[in-house]
Parts: structure tokens; sequence; C-alpha cells
């Protein structure tokens, strides 16, 4: 779920180190917001980024 549908940004992957320099693995996700939008001329649920919501890339129904 974590993906948006207009620019294509997933999970990515990298290391947490703590304070003491143990590392472990981690995941970022993106900020994915359930919107209803137009697409292709018809009302319908996506999942944008809040970068293309805000950047005006979702035309919002």
């Amino acid at each position: 779920m974590a993906k948006c549908d207009i620019c294509g940004k997933g999970v990515t992957f990298g290391i947490k180190v703590s304070h003491s320099h143990r590392r472990s693995n981690r995941t970022w996700k993106p900020n994915v917001k359930r919107v209803k939008a137009i697409v292709k001329g018809t009302p319908c649920h996506i999942y944008a980024c809040s970068r293309c919501l805000r950047s005006g890339k979702v035309e919002r129904a």
C-alpha cells in the first residue's frame, strides 16, 4: 500500500545506527494518502503521496 500511484514513490531501505553505533535495518515509508481523484475522466480512489498532492499533479474529485 505504501506506494504512490502518480509518481511511483515507494518504500526505501537503509540502516539505523544507534548512539553506540550498532547497526540494524530499517525502512522509510512515503506519506501516502487515499484520495478521490479524477483519473481518465472518472472519479476513483487512488493512493497519492503528499508531494504529488502539494505540487498539483493530482486533480481532486
